[in-house]
């Protein structure tokens, strides 16, 4: 399997440490808010590569951590903690607000079929583990003693901008939040690897450390929980490309000066999910959820389709009207599918044939657009329909559609209500209709206004997407 390194800035086959196994870490949630679908494409994404090893034949194991504390509303170590951010919002304990967002972000991942990983570790649990290894830090000489925190000191390292070549005057680019001085700091790049009381004294979870009461910064936590559950090697760590500065290039930072060893081999970065006013963020704009899609009326895995659409290290722009074509398409691929019987063998050499071109397409930095296309070619197939049957239920190992389940509460609502076997063709119809006018065919977008007029459709345009009416 090949994948983009975001370290190395080129496509690697992926060599793990250990033959036949693969140890995966991924960036969690900070729990203080519902996920957006910008944050849980990334999720999707990860879902998927996990999948694609696993059905390479890697035995994998993926670990994740719940931020529940130490994250500031600033990634540059200023502005208060994210959770106690939240706890104020709600009028809530900070532990019951993790408990709450930990739960609804899981009830997410089960609606978008992302398999929950092997170890979901809370931060709160690794209070030693972040002791342990900020102690080590200090005793190696890379960590120091400013103002009752303890900080990373990056000029002790050779290279610290791992991912981009950043000149020292730059470090506020990838960052969220302004950036203010911080005076206890001795070079602009260091950052905390413990908080004590003399600089939040209102934070709600705080421990006793040998450099007194206070908590852990963000980036340790991940570091320390990787550590503990995957060993002092690992193969892939995952997350969104936001988090690569500070954050990814701050572990890599303190793991490696803690064991004295290359950390990491691949890095995977998932690109923005953005609306046509930019990035998506839960403080710009309407705070898209998976519960919303679901009140407008959405199907969750259509939204995961949309997603496998593009591929992870592209930007893909949301809209209502995007989202309205991919439920289109995925309904029609549903009434595909839900076309084809059970009967006959399976036909082995078809099978192997065309698992191997599947496989070569996931393996190739895992295109997910070509394996959903590799659903098609099957249905497309000189093959019997148990044969297909069986490499699609084969593809949704990793695709994870529920194509087969789908395609059959499909059809026994098409049986429930006839009349509107006529509504899907209109809705395919515009759906049609509004990719010619993407591709400036004006003529074909034309020819189907004036079909659809012709039965009596009235076309209005509405912020999520083109609607239509009977006269």
């Amino acid at each position: 399997m090949y994948l983009y390194n975001s370290a190395s800035r080129r496509k690697e086959e992926i060599i793990p440490h250990e033959a036949g196994k693969i140890s995966m870490y991924t960036c969690g949630p900070t729990v203080y808010h519902f996920a957006h679908i910008g944050n849980l494409r990334t999720y999707i994404m990860e879902d998927v590569l996990e999948k694609s090893l696993r059905y390479a034949g890697y035995d994998v194991k993926r670990v994740m951590n719940i931020t529940d504390v130490g994250h500031l509303s600033s990634d540059a170590d200023t502005g208060e903690d994210k959770m106690l951010k939240g706890a104020k919002r709600e009028k809530k304990t900070v532990m019951e607000i993790a408990q709450f967002y930990t739960d609804a972000f899981f009830a997410d991942c089960k609606k978008l079929n992302i398999k929950k990983p092997d170890v979901v570790e809370p931060a709160t649990n690794c209070i030693a583990e972040f002791i342990q290894m900020v102690e080590g830090l200090l005793d190696g000489g890379y960590a120091y003693i400013a103002g009752g925190n303890v900080y990373f000191d990056t000029s002790k390292l050779k290279d610290y901008y791992v991912f981009n070549n950043f000149d020292a005057e730059d470090l506020a680019i990838g960052v969220r939040d302004s950036v203010s001085e911080d005076e206890n700091k001795r070079n602009k790049t260091d950052f905390v690897l413990w908080f004590t009381k003399s600089k939040f004294e209102d934070q709600e979870l705080k421990w006793d450390s040998p450099w007194g009461i206070g908590y852990p910064g963000w980036h340790i936590e991940c570091s320390a929980i990787s550590l503990k559950h995957n060993g002092e090697y690992l193969d892939i760590h995952c997350g969104g490309i936001d988090n690569a500065f500070p954050h990814h290039t701050n572990e890599i930072a303190q793991s490696e000066a803690y064991l004295g060893h290359a950390w990491c081999k691949y890095w995977f970065h998932v690109m923005h999910l953005n609306t046509s006013n930019g990035k998506m963020s839960k403080s710009k704009g309407e705070f898209l959820t998976v519960s919303l899609l679901e009140e407008k009326g959405y199907n969750p895995l259509a939204y995961r389709f949309f997603c496998l659409q593009s591929h992870y290290r592209k930007s893909q722009e949301f809209s209502y009207e995007a989202l309205s074509n991919a439920e289109a398409a995925f309904n029609k691929l549903l009434a595909r599918v839900g076309a084809l019987k059970e009967d006959g063998e399976v036909d082995e050499t078809v099978f192997a044939e065309y698992t191997k071109k599947f496989n070569e397409v996931l393996g190739n930095d895992l295109n997910t657009s070509l394996a959903v296309t590799s659903v098609y070619d099957v249905l497309k197939a000189d093959t019997n329909d148990a044969t297909k049957l069986a490499l699609i239920n084969d593809f949704d190992k990793v695709l994870s559609l529920d194509l087969a389940q789908q395609a059959k509460k499909l059809s026994e609502k098409k049986d429930e209500a006839p009349a509107n076997e006529e509504d899907a063709e209109i809705d395919a119809l515009v759906a049609q209709r509004t990719q010619a006018r993407k591709d400036k065919n004006w003529a074909e977008a034309d020819r189907i206004r004036d079909e659809l007029n012709a039965r009596g459709i009235v076309l209005t345009d509405t912020p999520e997407g083109v609607k239509w009416s009977r006269k």
